[in-house]
């Protein structure tokens, strides 16, 4: 809603406390009065308002109805009485008062009371006129609603009234002269209370028939405020949207997990499968504060000032990184004073109480929280200056509540477990504590501690986990990081050592606090150097890996705009050939035309070639036939030798054969014989040809 902007949820305006005292009063039949019913007519104007701006947004695009689910549910059941509003709206003028036009008798009262206050000012005010003097003082009063007039100390007038009241700065007197003008007036007044009465008694009857959809809004228009709160401030601070899961929700013992501890017998099943996944989480309150700072400096300096510079004079909080696997359930924290463990514990335990609540988890992406049924914690919170430090019986009592409230499902949080007593008595109470919510306890427990004998707990119980706060030892100061996997060690000797403390008593302390010790030191020392190596190559990897990622896609790319090339190249050239094929085919079919049209003007030549042959051999024959016979026996032969040379050159030709046309002038092969047709296929050069028999001549 806040992206599409249409549908505000904006209800800062209506007062729900007044709206509230209305139900109560129209369920009683109590008056209601005019400012209780302004808050009514604002909770239904709002009401229609949101509902009229869904509407339009669901009419313009049917999507957002599923989108703004389930908010739209919530919107589209409020039930409003639009008569209601304009009733009250014609009754109720906008600062709470009765308007003249509710009923004729209130203004047909209301207009007598302003004659008859008319008509008594007048009338003081020729009083006074009458009885002014430059030593008098005279003023004109209403008391209780009766005018009267006010006289210095010790002044006498002339009217004759009554006395109303006198002392020692002046007396206020009601002169005889306004007294009946004065009772007219109240009993004018007294009939504009009860048509005012009569008015608000027909609107409260009119409210008590809504009363419950009133509520309804009410209820509703609230639920919506606290929601849009929760958006608004997620916004604001850029959270991130949880994700919240339930353990054990497809286990058959989801209902056994959530009986008391004094019911549970052995450890959680070993099916389990949940993480607590929290990256770079800040405690919301040093995160506002530290915005409230910024924007004081930013106040302070000058405009021009660069980022860089804001950010070192007000440095951002150091978020913190939570990741827990499936199998842990007890978190020990150690490292020193200041260096922040107290703060990873309220920024856990907000962070599941704001999901749970339906607020974005201030993260840098999405956080994995499992449900948490309660949350609790015994956190002595030194920096805190208006509680007392609490006593180590205090804590006992704290911690022992805890055990018996806490579920399968709850978070606890401890604050410096086991202090505050003996350090051995206080270790061994901590590790039994701590072992005992480990094994049928909470799902998880976050516990800090300086007890070094808690560290070891990681190594004997795979249910445990270690972690510390970093701690810079060239400059002497926390660094506010949690470094997972490492228990803290202690640093007061080196801090010690660094701020100049006598080489003699440093010595000695070393010798105290034995070898042993310090071989420890000295491994946990290299354990956090590997950590930051570590973290040094995770971050390097995680950038190569940003390139690499960004390589390939432009990689992709490339082969992409390559392929998109090739693809088109091809696509042109087979446009050109195509052209070129068109055209070819177009030039051919016209020189076939043209050797069609000229072996037609060849064939009829041939024609008339072969008719004036003919015409000739007749005439040969003819005479012939005039001559001797001598000459007739010759002639014979002469025509059977002419007649065999024209039946072999008329003969049809065979597939393969080469004959001569003559209207190409040039020899052919055949290709194809249609005898019936008399046609035959040649082949011409590159060129295949469609004739006539009669158009070639046999070789």
């Amino acid at each position: 809603m806040h992206k599409h902007g249409s549908c505000r949820l904006h209800f800062g305006h209506i007062d729900a406390m007044l709206v509230q005292t209305a139900i109560q009063s129209a369920r009683r039949t109590i008056l209601v009065t005019g400012y209780e019913a302004n808050a009514v007519l604002s909770l239904l104007q709002s009401a229609d308002t949101l509902q009229g701006d869904l509407k339009a947004t669901i009419k313009q695009d049917k999507d957002w109805y599923s989108r703004f689910m389930p908010l739209t549910e919530v919107i589209m059941d409020l039930v409003i009485n639009r008569s209601l509003v304009k009733e009250i709206e014609q009754v109720i003028d906008e600062d709470g008062s009765i308007k003249d036009s509710a009923s004729s008798e209130l203004r047909k009262s209301r207009q007598q009371v302003q004659v008859l206050e008319r008509k008594v000012q007048q009338l003081m005010e020729s009083l006074i006129r009458s009885e002014r003097s430059e030593t008098s003082i005279l003023e004109v009063n209403n008391i209780d609603g009766r005018w009267c007039i006010r006289t210095d100390s010790g002044q006498k007038t002339s009217f004759k009234g009554l006395l109303l009241s006198s002392s020692g700065v002046g007396s206020t007197i009601e002169p005889l002269s306004a007294v009946p003008l004065n009772d007219e007036l109240q009993r004018a007044r007294s009939l504009v209370a009860k048509a005012e009465a009569d008015v608000l008694l027909a609107l409260t009857r009119k409210i008590q028939l809504d009363v419950d959809d009133i509520e309804k809004i009410l209820d509703s228009l609230v639920q919506l405020d606290v929601i849009n709160a929760r958006a608004t401030y997620g916004l604001s601070f850029g959270g991130s949207n949880p994700n919240i899961f339930l353990p054990d929700r497809n286990n058959s013992s989801t209902a056994e997990s959530l009986t008391r501890n004094d019911t549970l017998n052995g450890p959680l099943p070993d099916n389990r499968e949940w993480i607590l996944y929290l990256p770079k989480a800040y405690h919301p309150l040093l995160l506002q504060s530290h915005r409230a700072n910024l924007k004081k400096v930013k106040e302070d300096v000058n405009i021009a000032t660069s980022v860089s510079a804001l950010d070192k004079a007000q440095p951002q909080p150091v978020p913190v990184d939570f990741l827990v696997s499936n199998k842990t359930r007890v978190i020990v924290i150690t490292g020193p004073n200041t260096g922040g463990k107290t703060i990873c514990l309220k920024t856990v335990g907000l962070a599941a109480m704001m999901a749970k609540s339906g607020l974005y988890v201030l993260a840098s992406e999405s956080v994995q929280i499992p449900w948490f049924d309660s949350v609790f914690a015994d956190i002595g919170d030194e920096q805190s200056l208006s509680q007392s430090l609490s006593t180590f019986s205090g804590h006992l009592k704290q911690i022992s509540n805890i055990k018996l409230q806490s579920t399968r499902q709850s978070l606890v949080l401890l604050d410096e477990v086991g202090a505050g007593t003996n350090p051995l008595e206080g270790a061994a109470l901590g590790m039994s504590l701590l072992e005992s919510l480990a094994h049928g306890g909470c799902l998880l427990t976050i516990a800090t501690t300086h007890h070094g004998e808690l560290k070891t707990l990681k190594y004997s119980n795979e249910a445990f986990e270690n972690a510390c706060m970093e701690f810079d030892e060239v400059n002497l100061k926390p660094t506010y990081k949690v470094l997972w996997g490492i228990p803290g060690r202690s640093n007061a000797i080196n801090i010690a050592e660094r701020l100049g403390l006598p080489s003699v008593v440093i010595d000695a302390a070393r010798k105290l606090y034995g070898s042993s010790s310090a071989e420890i030191d000295e491994v946990i020392t290299d354990m956090e150097k590997l950590k930051q190596d570590y973290q040094r190559l995770l971050t390097e990897a995680d950038h190569y890996l940003m390139q690499s990622r960004g390589l390939h896609g432009s990689l992709l790319k490339t082969r992409r705009k390559i392929a998109e090339h090739s693809t088109s190249l091809r696509l042109k050239k087979l446009r050109d050939v195509s052209e070129a094929a068109a055209m070819s085919r177009s030039i051919l079919h016209k020189k076939v035309r043209e050797l069609d049209a000229s072996a037609k003007k060849t064939s009829q030549h041939d024609k008339a070639i072969k008719s004036s042959r003919v015409s000739t051999t007749n005439n040969l024959h003819t005479a012939a036939d005039n001559k001797e016979p001598a000459s007739t026996n010759k002639s014979p032969s002469v025509v059977k030798k002419f007649d065999k040379s024209s039946t072999v050159r008329s003969a049809a030709p065979k597939v393969g054969d080469a004959v001569y046309v003559s209207s190409l002038g040039k020899k052919v092969t055949v290709l194809k014989v249609d005898s019936p047709k008399g046609e035959i296929l040649v082949q011409a050069g590159i060129m295949k040809l469609k004739l006539k028999v009669t158009d070639i001549q046999r070789l």
